[in-house]
């Protein structure tokens, strides 16, 4: 799914207040964490990650992952926390016009 700049714009305001749903642990992203992330999507549509990895390549890679196993949009990453967005069946978020 394609975002506009007007629709990210509108899904950072909306995430700003969020605390994040999800953290990854020791044992980093495994299939669990990725199906807790899509129960999460799937009820939420819009939700924070914690990723505490000090190396950014690492990060990078585990943020690449979690938006392409769960067929999410990535909104932003600001430090260690990934913003995603994924609509659900019965959309919750009415995003603006592109």
């Amino acid at each position: 799914m394609h975002l506009s700049n007007k629709q990210k714009q509108y899904l950072k305001g909306l995430a700003h207040n969020l605390k994040p749903v999800i953290q990854l642990g020791a044992n980093g992203l495994t299939e669990g964490v990725v199906a807790e992330i899509e129960n999460a999507l799937n009820h939420h549509e819009l939700i924070k990650v914690k990723i505490p990895s000090d190396d950014r390549d690492e990060k990078a890679l585990i943020m690449d992952a979690i938006v392409g196993e769960t067929s999410s949009t990535k909104v932003q990453s600001i430090g260690h926390v990934l913003v995603i967005y994924k609509p659900s069946a019965d959309a919750k978020i009415t995003l603006p016009k592109a």
